[in-house]
Protein backbone atom coordinates (compact mmCIF):
# COMPACT_ATOMS: atom_id res chain seq x y z
CA UNK A 1 0.00 0.00 0.00
CA UNK A 2 1.45 3.35 -0.95
CA UNK A 3 1.72 6.25 1.49
CA UNK A 4 0.81 9.74 0.29
CA UNK A 5 0.88 13.21 1.80
CA UNK A 6 -1.55 15.91 0.73
CA UNK A 7 -2.78 18.72 2.94
CA UNK A 8 -6.61 18.79 2.81
CA UNK A 9 -6.46 22.57 3.28
CA UNK A 10 -4.14 23.24 0.33
CA UNK A 11 -6.05 25.68 -1.93
CA UNK A 12 -5.08 23.95 -5.19
CA UNK A 13 -6.19 20.58 -3.84
CA UNK A 14 -9.50 21.96 -2.55
CA UNK A 15 -10.27 23.47 -5.96
CA UNK A 16 -9.45 20.23 -7.81
CA UNK A 17 -8.85 17.08 -5.73
CA UNK A 18 -9.22 14.72 -8.70
CA UNK A 19 -5.54 14.64 -9.81
CA UNK A 20 -4.57 13.53 -6.30
CA UNK A 21 -7.16 10.77 -6.47
CA UNK A 22 -5.66 9.65 -9.78
CA UNK A 23 -2.23 9.42 -8.12
CA UNK A 24 -3.68 7.50 -5.19
CA UNK A 25 -5.24 4.94 -7.52
CA UNK A 26 -2.20 4.62 -9.76
CA UNK A 27 -0.19 2.12 -7.72
CA UNK A 28 -0.01 -0.05 -4.68
CA UNK A 29 1.92 -3.01 -3.37
CA UNK A 30 -0.28 -5.23 -5.54
CA UNK A 31 -0.70 -2.74 -8.35
CA UNK A 32 -4.39 -2.38 -7.55
CA UNK A 33 -4.56 1.15 -6.17
CA UNK A 34 -7.59 0.21 -4.07
CA UNK A 35 -6.20 1.48 -0.76
CA UNK A 36 -3.54 3.97 0.32
CA UNK A 37 -2.36 5.54 3.57
CA UNK A 38 -3.01 9.30 3.85
CA UNK A 39 -0.47 10.71 6.29
CA UNK A 40 -2.36 13.96 6.89
CA UNK A 41 -5.28 11.98 8.31
CA UNK A 42 -3.25 9.11 9.74
CA UNK A 43 -5.64 6.60 8.20
CA UNK A 44 -6.09 4.12 5.37
CA UNK A 45 -8.31 5.39 2.55
CA UNK A 46 -10.39 3.41 0.07
CA UNK A 47 -9.94 5.07 -3.31
CA UNK A 48 -11.20 2.72 -6.04
CA UNK A 49 -14.89 2.24 -6.76
CA UNK A 50 -14.65 -1.43 -5.82
CA UNK A 51 -12.94 -0.72 -2.49
CA UNK A 52 -15.23 2.16 -1.52
CA UNK A 53 -18.37 0.21 -2.37
CA UNK A 54 -17.09 -2.81 -0.44
CA UNK A 55 -16.17 -0.80 2.67
CA UNK A 56 -19.53 1.00 2.68
CA UNK A 57 -21.31 -2.36 2.75
CA UNK A 58 -18.96 -4.40 4.94
CA UNK A 59 -20.74 -5.33 8.20
CA UNK A 60 -17.37 -5.61 9.94
CA UNK A 61 -17.21 -1.82 9.70
CA UNK A 62 -19.66 0.70 11.10
CA UNK A 63 -20.24 4.32 12.00
CA UNK A 64 -19.70 4.10 15.75
CA UNK A 65 -16.14 4.05 17.05
CA UNK A 66 -15.73 0.99 19.30
CA UNK A 67 -16.16 2.10 22.91
CA UNK A 68 -12.59 1.39 23.99
CA UNK A 69 -11.25 3.63 21.20
CA UNK A 70 -13.78 6.46 21.49
CA UNK A 71 -12.09 9.81 22.20
CA UNK A 72 -13.00 11.86 25.23
CA UNK A 73 -15.40 14.66 24.32
CA UNK A 74 -14.31 18.04 25.72
CA UNK A 75 -17.00 19.62 27.90
CA UNK A 76 -17.35 22.70 25.69
CA UNK A 77 -18.60 20.62 22.71
CA UNK A 78 -20.56 18.00 24.66
CA UNK A 79 -23.97 19.55 23.73
CA UNK A 80 -23.20 19.08 20.03
CA UNK A 81 -22.24 15.42 20.41
CA UNK A 82 -25.19 14.77 22.73
CA UNK A 83 -27.42 15.48 19.74
CA UNK A 84 -25.20 13.49 17.36
CA UNK A 85 -25.46 10.46 19.66
CA UNK A 86 -29.07 9.96 18.48
CA UNK A 87 -28.33 10.34 14.75
CA UNK A 88 -28.96 7.23 12.67
CA UNK A 89 -26.08 8.38 10.45
CA UNK A 90 -23.71 7.83 13.37
CA UNK A 91 -25.11 4.54 14.72
CA UNK A 92 -24.59 0.83 14.15
CA UNK A 93 -27.28 -1.86 14.31
CA UNK A 94 -29.46 -2.56 16.20
CA UNK A 95 -30.10 1.11 17.12
CA UNK A 96 -29.55 2.17 13.52
CA UNK A 97 -31.95 -0.48 12.22
CA UNK A 98 -34.72 0.65 14.57
CA UNK A 99 -34.30 4.39 13.84
CA UNK A 100 -34.03 4.00 10.07
CA UNK A 101 -37.06 1.71 9.98
CA UNK A 102 -39.17 4.23 11.86
CA UNK A 103 -38.02 7.12 9.67
CA UNK A 104 -38.75 5.21 6.46
CA UNK A 105 -42.31 4.58 7.67
CA UNK A 106 -42.84 8.34 7.55
CA UNK A 107 -40.46 9.31 4.74
CA UNK A 108 -42.19 7.27 2.04
CA UNK A 109 -41.61 7.35 -1.72
CA UNK A 110 -45.26 8.32 -2.22
CA UNK A 111 -44.91 11.34 0.07
CA UNK A 112 -41.75 12.43 -1.75
CA UNK A 113 -43.26 12.00 -5.23
CA UNK A 114 -46.22 14.14 -4.20
CA UNK A 115 -43.84 17.06 -3.66
CA UNK A 116 -43.01 17.52 -7.37
CA UNK A 117 -45.74 20.12 -8.13
CA UNK A 118 -44.79 22.03 -5.00
CA UNK A 119 -41.09 22.03 -5.90
CA UNK A 120 -41.95 23.14 -9.44
CA UNK A 121 -44.09 26.04 -8.18
CA UNK A 122 -41.39 27.16 -5.74
CA UNK A 123 -38.74 27.14 -8.49
CA UNK A 124 -40.93 29.30 -10.74
CA UNK A 125 -41.59 31.72 -7.87
CA UNK A 126 -37.88 32.12 -7.14
CA UNK A 127 -37.03 32.61 -10.82
CA UNK A 128 -39.70 35.31 -11.03
CA UNK A 129 -37.66 37.17 -8.40
CA UNK A 130 -34.29 36.90 -10.17
CA UNK A 131 -32.53 40.27 -10.59
CA UNK A 132 -32.12 41.68 -14.08
CA UNK A 133 -28.33 41.92 -13.91
CA UNK A 134 -25.59 39.70 -12.53
CA UNK A 135 -26.44 37.76 -9.36
CA UNK A 136 -25.38 34.76 -7.27
CA UNK A 137 -27.50 31.78 -8.28
CA UNK A 138 -26.63 29.98 -5.04
CA UNK A 139 -28.24 32.68 -2.89
CA UNK A 140 -31.16 33.29 -5.22
CA UNK A 141 -31.99 29.67 -6.00
CA UNK A 142 -29.77 26.75 -4.96
CA UNK A 143 -29.65 27.55 -1.23
CA UNK A 144 -33.34 28.41 -1.08
CA UNK A 145 -35.10 25.51 -2.82
CA UNK A 146 -33.98 22.63 -0.55
CA UNK A 147 -34.33 24.44 2.77
CA UNK A 148 -37.88 25.63 2.02
CA UNK A 149 -38.92 22.18 0.80
CA UNK A 150 -37.53 20.38 3.85
CA UNK A 151 -39.14 22.99 6.12
CA UNK A 152 -42.50 22.43 4.45
CA UNK A 153 -42.03 18.67 4.54
CA UNK A 154 -41.28 18.70 8.26
CA UNK A 155 -44.06 21.18 8.95
CA UNK A 156 -41.70 23.89 10.22
CA UNK A 157 -42.77 27.52 9.58
CA UNK A 158 -41.09 29.03 6.54
CA UNK A 159 -40.63 32.22 8.56
CA UNK A 160 -37.82 30.39 10.38
CA UNK A 161 -35.92 29.40 7.22
CA UNK A 162 -33.09 31.88 7.81
CA UNK A 163 -32.64 30.55 11.35
CA UNK A 164 -32.61 26.98 10.04
CA UNK A 165 -29.96 27.89 7.46
CA UNK A 166 -27.77 29.64 10.02
CA UNK A 167 -28.02 26.79 12.52
CA UNK A 168 -27.40 24.18 9.83
CA UNK A 169 -24.31 25.95 8.46
CA UNK A 170 -22.83 26.37 11.94
CA UNK A 171 -23.35 22.71 12.83
CA UNK A 172 -22.04 21.30 9.54
CA UNK A 173 -18.85 23.35 9.98
CA UNK A 174 -17.86 20.88 12.72
CA UNK A 175 -16.93 18.38 10.01
CA UNK A 176 -14.54 20.51 7.96
CA UNK A 177 -10.77 20.22 8.11
CA UNK A 178 -8.99 22.59 10.46
CA UNK A 179 -11.94 23.53 12.62
CA UNK A 180 -11.24 26.10 15.35
CA UNK A 181 -12.54 26.84 18.84
CA UNK A 182 -14.62 29.64 17.35
CA UNK A 183 -16.28 27.17 14.93
CA UNK A 184 -16.94 24.79 17.84
CA UNK A 185 -18.48 27.51 20.01
CA UNK A 186 -20.73 28.67 17.18
CA UNK A 187 -21.78 25.07 16.46
CA UNK A 188 -22.72 24.46 20.10
CA UNK A 189 -24.70 27.70 20.26
CA UNK A 190 -26.52 26.78 17.05
CA UNK A 191 -27.19 23.25 18.35
CA UNK A 192 -28.73 24.56 21.56
CA UNK A 193 -30.97 27.01 19.69
CA UNK A 194 -31.97 24.36 17.14
CA UNK A 195 -32.82 21.85 19.89
CA UNK A 196 -34.83 24.39 21.90
CA UNK A 197 -36.83 25.39 18.82
CA UNK A 198 -37.55 21.81 17.80
CA UNK A 199 -38.38 20.64 21.32
CA UNK A 200 -41.18 23.18 21.53
CA UNK A 201 -42.30 22.29 18.04
CA UNK A 202 -42.37 18.55 18.77
CA UNK A 203 -44.47 19.18 21.88
CA UNK A 204 -46.87 21.22 19.77
CA UNK A 205 -47.14 18.50 17.10
CA UNK A 206 -47.79 15.84 19.72
CA UNK A 207 -50.81 17.82 20.84
CA UNK A 208 -51.97 18.90 17.38
CA UNK A 209 -50.67 16.57 14.64
CA UNK A 210 -50.93 17.58 10.99
CA UNK A 211 -50.16 16.02 7.60
CA UNK A 212 -46.43 16.69 7.76
CA UNK A 213 -43.29 14.61 8.20
CA UNK A 214 -42.76 15.55 11.84
CA UNK A 215 -46.28 14.44 12.77
CA UNK A 216 -45.79 11.20 10.85
CA UNK A 217 -42.44 10.63 12.58
CA UNK A 218 -44.17 11.09 15.94
CA UNK A 219 -46.83 8.57 14.93
CA UNK A 220 -44.43 6.03 13.40
CA UNK A 221 -44.19 2.85 15.44
CA UNK A 222 -42.44 -0.48 15.03
CA UNK A 223 -42.78 -3.44 17.41
CA UNK A 224 -44.39 -1.16 19.96
CA UNK A 225 -41.51 1.37 19.91
CA UNK A 226 -41.66 5.01 18.86
CA UNK A 227 -39.02 7.68 18.45
CA UNK A 228 -38.17 9.48 21.68
CA UNK A 229 -38.26 13.28 21.74
CA UNK A 230 -34.44 13.40 21.57
CA UNK A 231 -34.46 11.00 18.62
CA UNK A 232 -37.11 13.07 16.86
CA UNK A 233 -35.12 16.26 17.35
CA UNK A 234 -31.88 14.71 16.08
CA UNK A 235 -33.66 13.14 13.10
CA UNK A 236 -35.13 16.49 12.08
CA UNK A 237 -31.73 18.14 12.40
CA UNK A 238 -30.13 15.36 10.34
CA UNK A 239 -32.74 15.60 7.58
CA UNK A 240 -32.29 19.36 7.36
CA UNK A 241 -28.50 19.52 7.68
CA UNK A 242 -27.57 16.56 5.49
CA UNK A 243 -30.30 17.08 2.90
CA UNK A 244 -29.87 20.82 2.56
CA UNK A 245 -26.06 20.85 2.47
CA UNK A 246 -25.72 18.10 -0.14
CA UNK A 247 -28.48 19.39 -2.42
CA UNK A 248 -27.15 22.96 -2.45
CA UNK A 249 -23.67 21.77 -3.38
CA UNK A 250 -24.90 19.35 -6.04
CA UNK A 251 -27.20 21.91 -7.64
CA UNK A 252 -24.43 24.51 -7.81
CA UNK A 253 -21.81 22.02 -9.02
CA UNK A 254 -24.18 20.71 -11.69
CA UNK A 255 -25.10 24.13 -13.07
CA UNK A 256 -21.37 24.96 -13.29
CA UNK A 257 -20.63 21.64 -15.01
CA UNK A 258 -23.43 22.06 -17.54
CA UNK A 259 -22.77 25.72 -18.36
CA UNK A 260 -19.05 24.99 -18.76
CA UNK A 261 -20.13 22.58 -21.52
CA UNK A 262 -22.83 24.82 -22.98
CA UNK A 263 -25.56 22.38 -21.88
CA UNK A 264 -28.88 23.87 -20.81
CA UNK A 265 -31.08 20.84 -20.28
CA UNK A 266 -31.70 18.36 -17.50
CA UNK A 267 -33.26 14.95 -16.97
CA UNK A 268 -32.71 11.99 -14.65
CA UNK A 269 -29.65 10.80 -16.61
CA UNK A 270 -27.98 14.21 -16.44
CA UNK A 271 -28.63 14.38 -12.68
CA UNK A 272 -27.10 10.95 -12.16
CA UNK A 273 -24.02 11.76 -14.22
CA UNK A 274 -23.64 15.06 -12.34
CA UNK A 275 -23.72 13.20 -9.03
CA UNK A 276 -20.96 10.92 -10.31
CA UNK A 277 -18.90 13.65 -11.93
CA UNK A 278 -18.70 16.18 -9.08
CA UNK A 279 -20.40 14.91 -5.89
CA UNK A 280 -21.06 17.10 -2.84
CA UNK A 281 -19.36 14.85 -0.27
CA UNK A 282 -15.90 13.40 -0.88
CA UNK A 283 -15.10 11.53 2.33
CA UNK A 284 -17.14 9.22 4.56
CA UNK A 285 -15.58 7.49 7.56
CA UNK A 286 -16.10 3.88 8.57
CA UNK A 287 -14.75 2.33 11.77
CA UNK A 288 -13.57 -1.27 11.99
CA UNK A 289 -15.59 -3.15 14.62
CA UNK A 290 -14.21 -6.61 13.84
CA UNK A 291 -10.70 -7.60 12.71
CA UNK A 292 -10.81 -8.24 8.98
CA UNK A 293 -8.81 -8.35 5.77
CA UNK A 294 -10.05 -6.09 2.96
CA UNK A 295 -8.30 -5.80 -0.42
CA UNK A 296 -5.17 -7.39 0.99
CA UNK A 297 -4.87 -5.17 4.07
CA UNK A 298 -5.36 -6.46 7.61
CA UNK A 299 -7.54 -4.06 9.59
CA UNK A 300 -7.83 -4.17 13.38
CA UNK A 301 -10.82 -3.27 15.53
CA UNK A 302 -10.75 0.49 16.10
CA UNK A 303 -9.07 1.36 12.78
CA UNK A 304 -10.57 4.10 10.63
CA UNK A 305 -11.22 3.61 6.92
CA UNK A 306 -11.87 6.77 4.94
CA UNK A 307 -14.05 6.12 1.90
CA UNK A 308 -13.23 8.67 -0.80
CA UNK A 309 -16.55 8.98 -2.63
CA UNK A 310 -15.29 11.56 -5.11
CA UNK A 311 -12.39 9.30 -6.08
CA UNK A 312 -14.58 6.22 -6.48
CA UNK A 313 -16.85 8.12 -8.85
CA UNK A 314 -13.89 8.94 -11.12
CA UNK A 315 -12.36 5.44 -11.10
CA UNK A 316 -11.44 4.56 -14.73
CA UNK A 317 -11.93 0.86 -14.00
CA UNK A 318 -15.60 1.49 -13.21
CA UNK A 319 -16.12 4.42 -15.59
CA UNK A 320 -13.96 4.54 -18.76
CA UNK A 321 -12.76 8.08 -19.54
CA UNK A 322 -14.08 9.17 -16.11
CA UNK A 323 -13.17 12.85 -16.45
CA UNK A 324 -15.58 13.25 -19.36
CA UNK A 325 -19.14 14.31 -18.53
CA UNK A 326 -21.37 11.83 -20.36
CA UNK A 327 -25.07 11.51 -19.41
CA UNK A 328 -25.39 8.40 -21.60
CA UNK A 329 -22.67 6.64 -19.62
CA UNK A 330 -23.16 3.06 -18.47
CA UNK A 331 -21.56 1.69 -15.33
CA UNK A 332 -22.12 0.80 -11.68
CA UNK A 333 -24.27 2.97 -9.43
CA UNK A 334 -22.20 5.93 -8.26
CA UNK A 335 -21.51 6.32 -4.53
CA UNK A 336 -22.43 9.99 -4.16
CA UNK A 337 -25.15 9.03 -1.64
CA UNK A 338 -23.02 6.40 0.09
CA UNK A 339 -23.97 2.75 0.24
CA UNK A 340 -24.95 -0.12 2.47
CA UNK A 341 -27.19 0.43 5.49
CA UNK A 342 -26.15 4.08 5.70
CA UNK A 343 -27.19 4.90 2.14
CA UNK A 344 -28.69 8.41 2.29
CA UNK A 345 -32.34 8.16 3.35
CA UNK A 346 -33.03 11.47 1.59
CA UNK A 347 -31.58 10.42 -1.79
CA UNK A 348 -34.98 10.16 -3.56
CA UNK A 349 -35.91 13.67 -2.40
CA UNK A 350 -32.52 15.06 -3.44
CA UNK A 351 -32.78 13.52 -6.90
CA UNK A 352 -36.29 14.93 -7.34
CA UNK A 353 -35.26 18.42 -6.21
CA UNK A 354 -32.23 18.41 -8.50
CA UNK A 355 -34.14 17.25 -11.57
CA UNK A 356 -37.02 19.69 -11.10
CA UNK A 357 -34.85 22.67 -10.13
CA UNK A 358 -32.59 22.17 -13.16
CA UNK A 359 -35.46 21.59 -15.60
CA UNK A 360 -37.34 24.70 -14.49
CA UNK A 361 -34.17 26.80 -14.46
CA UNK A 362 -33.19 25.95 -18.03
CA UNK A 363 -36.77 26.13 -19.31
CA UNK A 364 -37.19 29.61 -17.87
CA UNK A 365 -33.64 30.85 -18.44
CA UNK A 366 -32.42 29.31 -21.72
CA UNK A 367 -29.66 31.92 -22.15
CA UNK A 368 -28.28 31.73 -18.59
CA UNK A 369 -24.47 32.07 -18.54
CA UNK A 370 -21.63 32.32 -16.07
CA UNK A 371 -20.19 35.79 -15.50
CA UNK A 372 -17.17 34.76 -13.42
CA UNK A 373 -15.17 31.54 -12.94
CA UNK A 374 -16.74 29.79 -9.92
CA UNK A 375 -14.53 28.82 -6.98
CA UNK A 376 -15.11 25.91 -4.62
CA UNK A 377 -15.43 26.69 -0.92
CA UNK A 378 -12.30 26.20 1.15
CA UNK A 379 -13.68 23.11 2.90
CA UNK A 380 -12.56 19.61 2.08
CA UNK A 381 -14.38 17.12 2.31
CA UNK A 382 -17.59 19.00 1.53
CA UNK A 383 -17.27 19.98 -2.10
CA UNK A 384 -19.39 22.91 -3.19
CA UNK A 385 -19.08 26.37 -4.68
CA UNK A 386 -18.71 29.59 -2.68
CA UNK A 387 -20.77 31.48 -5.26
CA UNK A 388 -22.15 31.04 -8.78
CA UNK A 389 -22.41 34.41 -10.52
CA UNK A 390 -24.65 34.37 -13.59
CA UNK A 391 -26.81 36.44 -15.91
CA UNK A 392 -30.05 35.21 -17.40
Amino acid sequence: MQTLTQSPTDPAFVQDPYPFYDSARSAGDWGTGDLFYWTDYGAVCAVSHAAVAACLKDKRMGREIPTEFAPNIPAHIAPFYAVESHSMLELNPPRHTRLRGLVLRAFTSRRIAELEPEITALCHKLIDQFPSGEFDLLDAYARTVPVIIIARLLGVPETRVQDLLAWSNAMVAMYVSGRTRDIEDKAVAATERFVAFLRGFVDEKRQTPADDLLSHLIAAEEDGEKLTTDELITTCILLLNAGHEATVHTLGNTVKTLLDRDIRAADAQIVEEALRFDPPLHMFDRYVIEDCEVFGHAFKRGDTVKCLLGAANRDPVAYPDPNRFDPSRKGPVNVAFGGGIHFCVGAPLARLELRVALQVLFDRCPTIRLTAPPQYGDTYHFHGLDALHVRT
